[in-house]
């Protein structure tokens, strides 16, 4: 498992366009899970609901994991995500 941490800078946190946007992006890398935790709760970034549920607002720290065949490639895609989009 690849793991990074990010601290959350936009002042809304993960809302409705970034959530979307990060859940499309976790989905494309075919066989690699995405995970995001905060806070001890842990759910597949792919899940919209479920990612919006984690209430991840502005200076919350995330921990993203991806496992599977792909994940290096899937860990450096999301990193730059969260740097141009949260």
């Amino acid at each position: 498992m690849t793991e990074f941490k990010y601290l959350i800078q936009d002042p809304i946190g993960i809302h409705a366009r970034p959530a979307g946007l990060l859940a499309k992006l976790a989905k494309s890398f075919e066989g690699t899970t995405v995970y995001l935790t905060k806070g001890g709760n842990t759910v597949k970034a792919s899940q919209l609901m479920k990612l919006m549920g984690l209430g991840v607002k502005a200076g919350d720290e995330v921990t993203i994991g991806c496992e599977g065949g792909d994940e290096a490639a899937a860990a450096a895609a999301l990193e730059q995500f969260f740097k141009e989009n949260l």
